[in-house]
């Protein structure tokens, strides 16, 4: 199979590598190498700690500054949650909506882009949006909770991983989640419920270029000449603070880490039963490097009930950014929606891998599960859970599927491909689109529109290559943007 001019098989590496005496599996290529110093970094953030498989490095590898490990990474550990092997607020993640109406008119376009930043604001007023109540129900109840709000539709649900709901019975409840939620964290988390935001954050309209698989294609709900919208963001204020009330992480803000001087020794210190319990507490909570948090005493299951809280409410917070961008979709462009998937890229779920238990850890990367681990699901029985890989808003994306071999990847894929395409730019091997197309980028400050020219799709094309050659997805739509805000 050939993606552009690029022949797909000849792209992947050897996956399994030493490094420094320790092993990775790692999926590259020559023309886009995984940075061996980023190895090492991801060597000491897994060291002391039982993994369950060696740690994943995806396409896309790269470091960011307010993190502390790479991002495209997934770990699967034993027993025990490490904070730091994904973002410090879970549940950042991405979603694709089509339009069933035909390509919208400039002015349509922006009148659509003009309701999102009066609707979503940059920076973000400090109005409430949830009563304390209904925080506890984001959070307890996920995208249940956001389906009654806004009306979504049971095949709406069906769209969502994990159907946008993580189980807390088996760690207490909704009682128990009363009880840890701080009334602080509750209270600040009632602002900003749903937004999409600037820097890597995008709210992007696309057209539909190619089909690649025809049949995934149509049960999907994709065809070539439609409307898409992809957006990115992140999984709101709540899992922000419950990050920082379970971990110390280089991502606070300066506000973040005056609230959580207060509310980390009140929510971790004064419930101590003996002074063991304190030390303990100091050791895992209150240091730099957020030590593994073992799940099988009580600390760590308070851990893991703030992990899937947090998840829960981020699957909240997303759908109430795709119901508010439903409601502009019809008013502004005349078009109905239909969201064909919506997926985080941080996370940490508890899956097993090749018959063990394991808590995988992805951080930037999403979940990629082929049809036959899906067989009852009632919208991805037959393709299994779709997924994006985006380029930039100067590039082409692509709507993908888990490929027959994505066990060896922990059944992970990178969300993106941004750090090869600026490579490949910088190198001089990815050039002007030859085509001369172009994106409208939009942004919070009610500026007309800039034009961006597009580049080729060699970058973008490299990060596809490397997943297909090695089986780990299989491309269904190739989408070209032609308006973006970010």
């Amino acid at each position: 199979m050939e993606v552009g001019d690029m022949d797909i098989e000849v792209l992947g590496r050897q996956t399994s590598r030493l490094h420094a005496g320790k092993e990775f599996t790692i999926f590259d290529s020559e023309d886009a190498p995984a940075d061996s110093r980023l190895i090492q970094q991801l060597g000491l953030g897994t060291d002391e700690i039982d993994l369950v498989a060696s740690p994943v490095v995806l396409p896309d590898f790269c470091h960011k500054t307010k993190s502390e490990m790479p991002s495209s990474i997934a770990v699967a550990t034993k027993n025990a949650i490490r904070p730091t092997l994904t973002d410090a607020a879970l549940n950042c993640g991405m979603a694709l909506v089509t339009l069933d109406a035909g390509r919208p008119s400039e002015k349509a376009v922006s009148d659509f882009y003009r309701q999102v930043v009066e609707r979503f604001p940059s920076p973000p007023n400090w109005k409430r949006d949830l009563k304390g109540s209904e925080v506890l129900r984001a959070a307890v109840e996920g995208a249940d909770f956001a389906a009654e709000r806004y009306d979504l539709s049971n095949d709406e649900l069906d769209h969502i991983e994990e159907r946008g709901r993580m189980p807390i019975d088996d760690l207490g409840g909704p009682s128990q989640a009363m009880k840890d939620l701080p009334w602080l964290v509750v209270q600040m988390s009632r602002l900003r419920f749903g937004s999409i935001g600037p820097s890597t954050h995008f709210l992007e309209m696309q057209e539909v270029e190619e089909i690649l698989d025809r049949d995934a294609a149509d049960r999907l709900g994709i065809h070539e000449g439609q409307i898409t919208i992809q957006f990115h963001n992140g999984g709101g204020v709540l899992t922000g603070q419950l990050g920082a009330l379970y971990a110390r992480r280089k991502s606070a803000s300066k506000m973040l880490r005056t609230e959580m001087s207060v509310q980390r020794p009140i929510s971790h210190l004064l419930s101590a039963r003996s002074l063991g319990d304190v030390k303990r507490r100091l050791a895992t909570f209150f240091v730099e490097g957020c030590p593994s948090i073992p799940t099988t005493d009580e600390d760590g299951r308070r851990a893991l009930l703030a992990t899937r809280l947090a998840m829960n409410y981020g699957f909240a917070y997303r759908m109430a950014t795709y119901a508010a961008l439903r409601d502009i979709a019809r008013t502004s462009l005349g078009s109905a929606t239909h969201l064909v998937v919506d997926s985080p890229h941080n996370s940490i779920y508890e899956e097993e891998i090749d018959g063990d238990a394991a808590f995988v850890h992805r951080h930037n990367a999403c979940r990629a599960y082929p049809a036959e681990m899906m067989a009852d699901h009632p919208a991805f029985a037959e393709t299994g859970q779709p997924l994006l890989l985006p380029g930039t808003n100067r590039t082409s994306s692509y709507l993908c599927v888990p490929g027959n071999d994505a066990r060896r990847s922990l059944y992970t894929a990178c969300h993106g491909s941004g750090s090869i395409i600026s490579e490949f730019e910088r190198s001089g091997r990815s050039e002007a689109d030859p085509l001369g197309r172009s994106t409208a980028r939009f942004g919070y400050d009610g500026a007309a529109p800039k034009t961006v020219p597009h580049l080729d799709d060699n970058g973008v094309n490299e990060a596809l290559a490397i997943l297909t050659g090695h089986g780990l997805v299989k491309p269904v739509a190739r989408m070209r943007p032609f308006a973006v805000l970010t």
